[in-house]
């Protein structure tokens, strides 16, 4: 694991050599033991390393393959790298490392290698005699890649926070994604909070030459999934899921390093330490339990640890501690987000334990229905009927509902009895929006623009998309990659853990078994129990008092600590958020308020608080 950074074009070569190490410097927290820039005429590369597999220098980068023509920087880890080493006969390898699989591979099998490569990836490849520079980012966007783009040149690095520092890329907010942003607290890739700064998209490969710049999805999961379970038996779905999973985190423990996992005591953590378990002796979790035992996992996480017998330590948390280490926690975030702050303390204390690579349970709500909207959508799909009356009839019941007993919630469920069409693109968006429409009137004084997640559920799974054919629960685990998930979840566990230099892998995420999932009938995987296609792939695995406890969810008690701790440094943001022009300071006053008062949740004061140290830590416009 580590982080990557170049300029192609712009300025002449000194300038860019010497912004690319400054950018490596700006990274080096990704990647302590070591870093480098290669450079030509026409690019500047730069890598910082995190050493995890085969730690000797030689397999520092940038690296050149044997035949010196091609040069890599890349952040992540192949987990196939020896498989695909047994079919590169004809390259001459120096060094043990997955970096030098990669580079043989492109050698050989030029763009089409990228599908070959099992793993989480963002790498960039220079062909000195093409003069092209390809990027590609891997199939579940679980690494990041961000890039700016004229007709001057490219510039690319792991994070937002190092392509700000160069003085040609613009630091100008962007009016789309600012309104996305206070829809989701959150913008989708491949749009960034700034403008013209991309995100390559996930799945995805960029071309870029003298000529032209083209990008390609050689991945997507609306194509991709596989059909194999349709033809399958019940009880052979669960044992396919069961060989999946374990050969997932299996690959996974490919490690020169000390590991160990996250252990929160739900289901997707506990299945993950347990199959760690049956392939390596010793396994180290870790947990974040707090004071509050309202929101406190311990109990659950310790008789997990007990169950298989891990090393096991609890992270106990008051809210003094939090307060002594959130200002650390702001400033390692490369762009704003609700979450990460739970990942960023248990990567600290795992990182000083010793660890350098952890397993987590992300993705696996995502995947097996987890999450309630699984259940509101397949409910909604399973009643249809209800659309056949006039909008007039079905929001009179909401619309007396709301009135009775106004919230969030009820008011949701008003304005998606209000659509034309009760299909998952158009309420999928509605369900995870946290301001809404009128909302947004309110809090901004400028233009509303387009909700782009909605636009690109419409194009991508609308039910009158030709070719695309998954089943309807595997729709909403759709919307959840390429939303929430890539750009919430995946996103701030990798800025959050490295800020720490500590590795993340995730086998929820393994595409073989996304694929196998994705084209699970929905009879099969609907959750009328937590998690039900899952849990029944492993049975007898996890006592019933894991399996059937209340979902928590991995969070501290911001409710309690926005009101009390939190509260001086809260309303020193808002005031400076006040004070800036696209804005309604009134809006903004009553957000704070209505918290307050118990009228609205933590999540929306909490948005806006990282927006503003945002904006004011990088000046921007």
């Amino acid at each position: 694991m580590c982080g990557i950074a170049g300029i192609y074009g712009f300025i002449e070569k000194q300038q860019r050599e010497q912004l690319v190490g400054e950018m490596n410097t700006l990274q080096k927290h990704r990647g302590p033991n070591h870093q480098a820039v290669f450079s030509t005429d026409e690019i500047s590369l730069g890598h910082v390393r995190l050493s995890i597999i085969d730690l000797n220098n030689a397999s520092n980068q940038p690296m050149q393959s044997d035949c010196k023509r091609y040069t890599i920087v890349f952040n992540g880890e192949i987990y196939n790298y020896q498989e695909l080493k047994t079919q590169l006969t004809d390259y001459n390898f120096s060094t043990n490392s997955d970096t030098e699989v990669i580079l043989a591979s492109y050698k050989k099998w030029g763009k089409q290698a990228v599908s070959k490569l099992h793993g989480m990836f963002a790498f960039a490849i220079w062909d000195s005699l093409s003069k092209e520079l390809f990027i590609a980012r891997d199939r579940m966007g679980i690494k990041p890649l961000y890039y700016y783009y004229s007709n001057k040149g490219i510039v690319f690095a792991s994070e937002l926070s190092a392509l700000m520092h160069l003085p040609f890329v613009p630091k100008k907010i962007d009016a789309t994604s600012l309104s996305n942003y206070f829809r989701y607290f959150t913008v989708n890739a491949p749009k960034t909070l700034l403008q013209d700064v991309y995100m390559l998209n996930s799945g995805s490969y960029l071309v870029l030459n003298e000529d032209e710049i083209s990008l390609t999805k050689y991945w997507d999961e609306r194509v991709n999934y596989s059909g194999k379970a349709f033809a399958m038996q019940e009880e052979e779905v669960y044992q396919e899921i069961n060989f999946l999973f374990k050969k997932s985190v299996k690959k996974r423990l490919i490690s020169d390093v000390p590991f160990g996992a996250f252990l929160s005591g739900g289901i997707d953590s506990s299945l993950v330490v347990a199959t760690m378990s049956e392939y390596s002796s010793n396994v180290k979790t870790f947990n974040v339990s707090f004071d509050e035992s309202e929101f406190s996992e311990a109990k659950y996480a310790k008789q997990i640890a007990e169950k298989f017998a891990t090393n096991h330590t609890e992270i106990k948390l008051t809210p003094n501690d939090f307060l002594k280490i959130i200002p650390d926690a702001l400033n390692a975030q490369d762009v704003p987000s609700l979450d990460g702050f739970n990942t960023y303390l248990v990567s600290k204390v795992t990182k000083e334990a010793g660890v350098t690579m952890a397993l987590s349970g992300l993705g696996g709500d995502e995947l097996f229905a987890g999450y309630d909207v699984f259940k509101h959508l397949y409910k909604i799909k399973n009643n249809l009927w209800i659309s056949s009356f006039p909008a007039a009839l079905r929001i009179l019941p909401t619309y007396l509902y709301k009135t009775l007993k106004p919230s969030v919630a009820s008011e949701k469920i008003h304005q998606a009895l209000r659509q034309d069409y009760l299909d998952i693109d158009y309420l999928y968006p509605l369900f995870r929006q946290v301001f809404l429409e009128d909302d947004l009137k309110k809090l901004l004084s400028i233009s509303v623009q387009p909700n782009t997640t909605l636009e690109f559920l419409k194009s991508h799974i609308a039910f009158n998309t030709e070719g695309y054919n998954m089943p309807y629960l595997s729709k909403v685990s759709y919307a959840e990659f390429n939303t929430y998930m890539q750009n919430v979840l995946l996103r701030d566990t990798d800025v959050m853990s490295m800020a720490h230099a500590l590795e993340v892998r995730v086998p929820f995420l393994d595409h073989e078994l996304v694929e196998f999932v994705l084209g699970v009938p929905d009879a099969i995987k609907n959750p009328t129990s937590p998690k039900k296609l899952l849990v029944n792939s492993f049975k007898d695995v996890l006592p019933n008092e894991i399996i059937d406890r209340p979902k928590m969810g991995f969070v501290f008690p911001w409710e309690v600590w926005l009101k009390n701790e939190l509260r001086p440094l809260v309303e020193d943001k808002l005031h400076q958020l006040k004070q800036r022009k696209f804005v309604n300071a009134d809006a903004i006053e009553n957000v704070w308020q209505n918290f307050l008062k118990g009228k609205t949740n933590w999540s929306r004061v909490w948005g806006l608080v990282v927006l503003e140290h945002w904006l004011n830590k990088h000046n921007i416009e």
